[in-house]
């Protein structure tokens, strides 16, 4: 039996993030911890991604995950929502590169596709069908924190795929090629 690890997703943002963590036993999930960082006290961008980037390494600090995913920014209209949430997810990079946690990152229709098999689902659905898969019941006042730990079941499926997370391929001729040590000859 492998060895138990944790995985930290997280919905960076700069007034609220989310984070949610996992811990894998197998091919079975159980929610550790979720919650959100507010960070819409702090006046300017600055200090926030410096709460950012303390906050996330105390978490780090505490639960040891192996791994971290991060939901990437989605394309927008206001150009400086966007640079602000690039940075802030930038820095929740920082502080998980420094302590050794491995990074993916996930557009958000992926993880909300991987969880509820629908890539435009609402915050609500994925928060749904997460209380059925992890068999728990998570508070709806989190909604950040349940898109973190979606982000972090993402990537618990990923792990988990039979095709080694190589489910982009399209076709067994793209899987043999990105495998070629998994082709068993006849």
């Amino acid at each position: 039996m492998s060895k138990p690890y944790k995985i930290l997703g997280i919905d960076p943002g700069t007034n609220v993030l989310g984070y949610g963590l996992l811990e894998i036993h197998g091919k079975e999930a159980k929610v550790i911890t979720l919650g959100v960082i507010h960070l819409d006290k702090y006046e300017d961008h600055q200090t926030k991604l410096k709460e950012i980037f303390l906050q996330l390494q105390e978490i780090i600090e505490c639960y040891l995950p192996k791994e971290m995913s991060v939901e990437a920014p989605f394309f927008g209209k206001n150009v400086q929502s966007m640079l602000k949430l690039g940075r802030a997810q930038g820095v929740a990079m920082a502080a998980a590169m420094t302590m050794g946690v491995n990074i993916t990152e996930f557009s958000p229709k992926k993880i909300k596709k991987a969880i509820t098999g629908n890539g435009n689902a609402s915050k609500e659905q994925v928060w749904q069908m997460l209380n059925r898969l992890l068999k728990t019941k998570i508070e709806t006042k989190y909604l950040d924190a349940t898109d973190a730990l979606a982000a972090a079941y993402c990537k618990f499926n990923e792990i988990n795929n039979p095709l080694g997370g190589i489910s982009s391929s399209k076709s067994w001729k793209g899987f043999i090629s990105a495998n070629p040590g998994r082709v068993k000859g006849l």
